[in-house]
């Protein structure tokens, strides 16, 4: 069992959040049954168990992530990988309370956990163009 696995334990975290079942799920995606398929120990899809995180646990306004985005990380990644790392560790710091354990992924990780192309879709392919999203 993976440690994200081992942390996202959907009934503490919606416990800790102070929702109801209806309240958690819907805001995935997901109707208050199902939610509480999953918290009785049901196997959850990852692509549910990626929007519980995205949503619940980093606290990420879905709404407002749009495609370039991801593009953008994926640039600074592969072209100045020292700037990104030197971002990414001032941002943490910005976030993370003096002394807190980090539970961030890997740096390699984040990107690949929204698509294996880095375009935050787990598709593969480019998402359905809209107006600049």
């Amino acid at each position: 069992m993976k440690l994200l696995d081992r942390v996202l334990n959907p009934r503490e975290i919606r416990r800790r959040l102070g929702l109801n079942q209806e309240q958690f799920w819907t805001q995935i995606g997901v109707t208050q049954s199902g939610g509480s398929r999953y918290e009785s120990g049901r196997d959850m899809p990852k692509p549910v168990r990626e929007l519980l995180r995205l949503v619940h646990v980093e606290q990420i306004d879905l709404s407002e992530v749009k495609r370039i985005d991801f593009e953008v990380i994926r640039y600074l990644k592969d072209s100045h990988p020292d700037l990104y790392r030197s971002l990414r560790r001032a941002v943490r710091s910005r976030h993370r309370p003096a002394g807190a354990p980090s539970l961030d992924m890997d740096e390699g990780e984040e990107v690949a956990a929204a698509g294996s192309n880095g375009n935050g879709h787990g598709d593969g392919g480019a998402a359905p163009e809209e107006s600049e999203r």
